[in-house]
């Protein structure tokens, strides 16, 4: 259970840390101020990008579940 407890964690880091990223650019970028298009552009890349690190995640969650033995 140690393992997957690491794995949940490195899932949460990692989708903490793609919105940091997102974020910053959002600010620096000055997106607020940009078009309608750049700003759903904006949004569908940052979607896309967690939902695969959510996806790969979630993947190695559920490894690390099935792979320990009761």
């Amino acid at each position: 259970m140690k393992r997957v407890k690491r794995e949940v964690l490195w899932l949460i880091m990692a989708v903490l840390a793609v919105d940091a990223v997102f974020l910053a650019v959002y600010l620096v970028g000055h997106i607020d101020g940009s078009t309608n298009l750049t700003k759903i552009i904006f949004t569908a890349l940052w979607t896309l990008v967690t939902l695969a690190v959510v996806i790969r995640g979630l993947a190695r969650v559920r490894s690390v579940r099935f792979r320990q033995t009761p």
